[in-house]
């Protein structure tokens, strides 16, 4: 990692947002990630702590107090399997007791841990594979073209050569937002003109990449609805052409999913993993209005790595998932009780 990479405020210099404040006026002082994530999972953490905190107040531990506890994971998009393996685990040694709201939150925070932990897994560019292929997918409105920035701007900070390919070619909006992004990171930039065919600047981006020797490309493709099969179809003809250039890409095929949409994640993981191989998951718009659970109830379903979550629209709003720290925030535990930093 380049020493610039290290300084504080380093990507606020990249972007150019850290200007200098008006006379007599101090800069507000940027939130810790904790407390950006724990922001994040506020709606969740909020529902799960309301519900908790009414059943057990007042009610010992039993078959009740269990089932209303399962009811209330379950509303939290925690999925069915994942709610009954954790009541039962909570049950299993206070069974009739009388146990208070925080018992169960820190015994939530460690369960929701243990389902999260096989699935923390850094994305890791394998320097031997030049370039090193990513080809994001995702739905309309993911937060995919800017997922797509932020890890150019991390890869740059970590002083890879970055080549981003525009293959969103449906939306010049996309083109644009792409354009700027490399730009500003300081990544090699391919683009088509509207309407063109990804599949071709895919092949035309890989193939040029491969021969600047680049490290890592990140392709961009069109949004589209995992039940629309014929942007489906496309999507697997991305992967077709690519690999005419190097069998073994994409290497990594990230799927962007926004919290909010809740259990419709699940659908989408299912088509896109069978379309495009997906390898991992990105999770954007954990933003206070996010349904954090889904992210639990995924991990339980497909067992696929969660490389990032995503908590606002800065570069440093982009950070590699930890299991214990999402864990905490969604049972809504004190800061002083979660990992400090």
């Amino acid at each position: 990692m380049s020493e610039d990479s290290k300084k504080p405020g380093f990507f606020g210099r990249l972007f150019g947002r850290e200007a200098a404040p008006a006379a007599g006026a101090e800069a507000a002082p940027k939130l810790s990630w904790w407390k950006r994530l724990r922001a994040g999972l506020g709606r969740t953490a909020s529902q799960l702590g309301s519900g908790i905190t009414a059943i057990f107040t007042t009610r010992k531990l039993d078959a009740d107090t269990l089932q209303d506890l399962e009811d209330i994971l379950i509303q939290a998009d925690l999925g069915v399997e994942v709610s009954a393996r954790i009541v039962a685990a909570i049950g299993k040694d206070r069974f009739d007791r009388t146990v208070s709201p925080e018992d169960i939150k820190a015994a939530l925070a460690a369960e929701v841990e243990s389902v999260l932990e096989p699935v923390a897994r850094p994305l890791v560019i394998d320097a031997g594979r030049k370039p090193f292929v990513i080809l994001m997918v995702g739905v309309n409105g993911s937060g995919k073209t800017t997922t797509i920035g932020k890890l150019a701007a991390k890869f740059r900070a970590e002083g890879r050569s970055v080549m981003l390919a525009a293959g969103d070619t449906f939306r010049a909006a996309a083109i644009d937002q792409l354009r700027v992004w490399s730009e500003r990171a300081g990544a090699t930039f391919m683009a088509r003109e509207q309407g063109g065919d990804a599949a071709g600047l895919a092949f035309d981006a890989l193939t040029q990449a491969r021969a600047e020797g680049r490290d890592v490309l990140l392709i961009d493709t069109a949004g589209r609805l995992q039940n629309k099969q014929g942007l489906m179809d496309e999507l697997a003809k991305i992967v077709r052409v690519i690999r005419k250039v190097d069998p073994e890409a994409p290497h990594a095929c990230l799927l962007v999913l926004d919290a909010t949409v809740g259990q419709n994640a699940i659908s989408q993981v299912e088509a896109f993993r069978q379309i495009a191989g997906v390898t991992g998951l990105v999770m954007t718009k954990l933003d206070g209005t996010a349904r954090g659970g889904i992210l639990v109830a995924l991990a339980e379903k497909f067992g696929l790595p969660v490389h990032f979550i995503g908590v606002g629209e800065g570069v440093e709003d982009l950070e590699p998932f930890e299991a214990r720290d999402f864990a905490r925030a969604i049972a809504g535990l004190d800061e002083d009780e979660a990992r400090p930093g």
